[in-house]
């Protein structure tokens, strides 16, 4: 496969094309991610997450233009709820981000979570990793923003905006989410409506109260993303923390975590897989659903019958 020494050349089509490998599940995939694997790390992760109508891609436009400003390249992944009949992702990227869609600085994927818990679509991190060899300075990457799921997005991000809007509801999202305490940065967008004041007041409140947030304190800062209002000083505050992260050391204890819960993942996934491949046929399989749901056999220890074939074989 000659996708890899393209990528690193800087070919837009051959990272568009190992991107749907990925998504694909293709097993040249995995051996093209293992040779771009040693010529990634240098790029900025930033998670923008937030319930949804609060202007998340609108912001990520925004913040987006603002690097470029800064001359930074910028990569963009757009996890999107699934299409519930092709599984892929059916929100236009273009169409939010219109500002920066056609920069050829920028390089823009959405994908679809597959229904996968979480937020974040199995290949995220994948794509991060093809994203970084290519050289994109920054990557942003926005969540479906779906409640308590959300907190993926630490394991992926370096810096994690958590995004609100005034007038959501009568408490703030990010308390309901139970997200407030994986913020880097909270951004109070659509603040030109009534109710921002409230609203700003109340986070902050909050994150006073949060005993567990030592050394980085995070702000809260005001947006108006559709007129490009606060965007400049959210990018500066993306870069201050990830300067803190590189002087305290947290950056790479921060590395090694993400490294330890994707490797986990990857074994997890990779036992499952082998274990409906090799441990149970597809009619074993109905006969233990079957017992299950008659309650003849309760769910542990039809796991441990399924061990045991594969053991057995």
């Amino acid at each position: 496969m000659d996708l890899v020494p393209r990528i690193l050349g800087g070919d837009r089509r051959a990272v568009a094309r190992l991107m749907t490998l990925v998504e694909s599940g293709a097993p040249e995939a995995k051996k093209a991610l293992a040779e771009l694997h040693p010529h990634t790390g240098k790029a900025h992760i930033v998670g923008i997450t937030g319930p949804p109508g609060t202007g998340k891609s609108t912001l990520v436009d925004k913040l987006a233009l603002e690097f470029l400003k800064r001359n930074k390249t910028v990569g963009i992944v757009a996890v999107d709820p699934s299409s519930p009949f092709t599984g892929g992702a059916f929100l236009g990227d273009r169409i939010r981000m219109s500002t920066v869609a056609m920069d050829k600085r920028v390089f823009i994927r959405s994908m679809g979570t597959r229904k996968k818990l979480g937020g974040l679509a199995r290949g995220t991190n994948d794509f991060i990793r093809i994203l970084d060899a290519y050289g994109k300075d920054i990557i942003l990457v926005e969540t479906v923003g779906a409640g308590q799921s959300e907190v993926d997005i630490v394991r992926t991000a370096h810096t994690t905006i958590i995004v609100e809007a005034p007038g959501m509801g009568d408490d703030i999202q990010a308390v309901k989410a139970g997200i407030l305490e994986i913020g880097d940065i909270f951004v109070v967008n659509k603040a030109d409506r009534d109710g921002v004041e409230r609203t700003m007041r109340e986070l902050q409140t909050m994150l006073e109260l949060n005993p567990d947030k030592e050394g980085w304190q995070p702000p809260v800062m005001e947006t108006v993303a559709r007129d490009g209002v606060g965007i400049e000083e959210v990018v500066d505050k993306a870069q201050e923390h990830m300067a803190y992260l590189k002087e305290s050391g947290m950056l790479e204890q921060g590395l090694k975590q993400r490294a330890e819960l994707e490797l986990l993942a990857i074994v997890r996934e990779e036992i499952s897989r082998h274990v409906l491949e090799k441990g149970v046929e597809r009619e074993e399989l109905d006969a233990l659903l079957d017992r299950i749901m008659q309650l003849e056999l309760d769910p542990y220890s039809a796991a441990e019958e399924v061990l045991g074939r594969l053991r057995d074989r």
